[in-house]
């Protein structure tokens, strides 16, 4: 796995994290997203940790 953590410019629904982690992974961006939903049930720090991960993921160039 030596894809670089990005978010890429194609294929985002709000940031881009999602498909960012979903493209680095090699797994489908759709089950990244439906996964972060379902942890939304879960107490905890997910949004937080979107955020971050909102904020450190450098753009795809």
């Amino acid at each position: 796995m030596s894809r670089k953590l990005v978010r890429p410019r194609q294929g985002r629904m709000v940031a881009g994290v999602c498909a960012g982690l979903a493209q680095r992974f090699g797994i489908s961006a759709n089950l990244v997203r439906l996964l972060f939903l379902l942890s939304l049930l879960l107490p905890g720090t997910q949004v937080i940790i979107y955020l971050v991960l909102w904020i450190l993921m450098p753009n795809e160039s």
